[in-house]
């Protein structure tokens, strides 16, 4: 008896403490990472920025397939045409980032050098205040110490600092959203109302609407926060339903414009007949080849407008799809490549692809060296408690799927990063204990406190 007292009163006694110093680094070192994190991107931006001014084809590289898009809605085209010339409505993005690159196009210009600043700044800042959620998940899951280790680790994240000052692309909005995402889903699977499940659905379809790919995370993700929510004997039913009917009102408009302009179904994109051919079309001398879509093979840009762009993606689907049946073996061995490629940067070591990508030799090591981290962070979570490790499984598991049978890019995997970094900076801090955690890491937190167990 003695002994159970003495033990709940180490944890009543050093869990405020604990809350407390976490309350201050919230509130005032969080600024200071974001600071310092937004002051990083903008400092490599400075560098970029000439890459997005490049006049090739017409300022292909400013956006790309976005960048066109926008610039017709822009010039009041509507969304429309997202390669080299007028080729009427297209389905080839969800609305939200083409949207946002428009509003810019129409205050700053048609890419100008002032719309690339601001662009490349916004990217720079949504990956900045990625900081935040970021902190507040792993202070959620592992604790304060790993909360400002998982900080200050994304402030000086090299995909963090490079690729959104790279890239004019959805993917910084994406990262962002689904970090918020994982977050709110942490707190449902302890904590639900009514408005959380409704912003939930909310953050999915807004996530949805600037890149779909997130969504092979929702239902194994939801699975999760029903299956926490069913062990404590909560509802988690008519929430759901709730949060699926706020999902559904925000996407409908989405799908009854392609319906309207297609006249046919078409789910918020129609690219993945393209995508699939991409990777699978008998050519693996690199994970993207140049002739396997209409961007750089002028016999493949005379087929999409002659066909059309929904004929064009039936086409090009029927092609891969026939090329998988006919080749079972490559298109496994090539799965195999592309998750290699992915988790650890390796493609080739032929002279011709190093050419094409001299980056390679310094990326696989140290890709390869976060991923290791992020498993060992992983595993350690599984250690400590199963169910709450397995959200963040069920997003390393699931985000990439689509991948690993179409076919990667270098900045696919990016919204898993901030994810990636908080595993790595669990298992980092978690090495370097101090001697007065190490006495305490054992130690139940005040709210799982047995008191019946101390009163007996």
């Amino acid at each position: 008896m003695h002994q159970v007292l003495e033990e709940s009163y180490v944890a009543v006694s050093s869990t405020p403490l604990a809350s407390n110093r976490g309350t201050r680094f919230a509130k005032s070192s969080l600024l200071w990472v974001v600071v310092t994190a937004l002051a990083l991107r903008l400092a490599v931006m400075a560098f970029l920025v000439p890459e997005q001014l490049d006049s090739f084809r017409d300022h292909w590289r400013f956006g790309y397939e976005a960048g066109r898009v926008a610039r017709s809605i822009a010039l009041g085209q509507g969304f429309s045409s997202p390669l080299y010339e007028v080729t009427g409505p297209t389905a080839w993005f969800t609305p939200l980032f083409p949207y946002l690159l428009a509003g810019v196009f129409k205050i700053f210009g048609i890419y100008s050098r002032a719309s690339a600043l601001v662009m490349l700044g916004l990217n720079c800042l949504l990956s900045a205040l990625t900081c935040i959620p970021v902190f507040f998940i792993a202070r959620r899951s592992f604790g304060d110490r790993a909360a400002r280790w998982a900080g200050w680790l994304w402030a000086f994240f090299p995909y963090g600092i490079y690729f959104p000052a790279e890239r004019i692309w959805e993917t910084w909005l994406a990262t962002l959203l689904l970090c918020l995402i994982f977050l709110l889903a942490l707190k449902l699977a302890e904590s639900p109302s009514l408005s959380s499940w409704a912003g939930y659905g909310l953050l999915w379809a807004i996530a949805a609407l600037n890149s779909p790919v997130a969504l092979t995370v929702l239902p194994f993700l939801t699975g999760w926060i029903c299956y926490r929510l069913a062990q404590q004997r909560r509802a988690w039913f008519v929430p759901g339903v709730v949060s699926a009917a706020v999902f559904v009102a925000v996407v409908t408009p989405w799908f009854v414009r392609n319906y309207e302009t297609f006249h046919q179904f078409v789910p918020f994109r129609d690219t993945l007949g393209l995508e699939l051919h991409v990777g699978n079309n008998g050519d693996t001398s690199h994970w993207h080849p140049n002739a396997a879509g209409p961007w750089h093979d002028d016999a493949e840009y005379a087929e999409y407008k002659q066909m059309g762009e929904l004929g064009y993606m039936a086409r090009k689907k029927q092609e891969a799809v026939q090329f998988i049946s006919g080749h079972p073996g490559e298109f496994a061995w090539m799965t195999l490549r592309r998750v290699g490629y992915l988790w650890t940067g390796f493609w080739s070591f032929s002279r011709n692809y190093l050419q094409q990508e001299p980056l390679d030799l310094a990326n696989i090591p140290f890709l390869t060296g976060f991923t290791v981290l992020a498993l060992l962070g992983l595993r350690r979570a599984f250690q400590n408690d199963a169910s709450s490790a397995m959200p963040y499984a069920l997003v390393l598991f699931f985000f990439p799927v689509v991948y690993y049978v179409t076919h990667p890019e270098v900045y696919y995997l990016r919204p898993l990063d901030p994810i990636i970094a908080i595993l790595a900076a669990s298992w980092m801090q978690s090495r370097r204990r101090n001697p007065v955690e190490s006495e305490t890491a054992g130690v139940e937190p005040l709210e799982t406190v047995d008191f019946e167990r101390v009163q007996a």
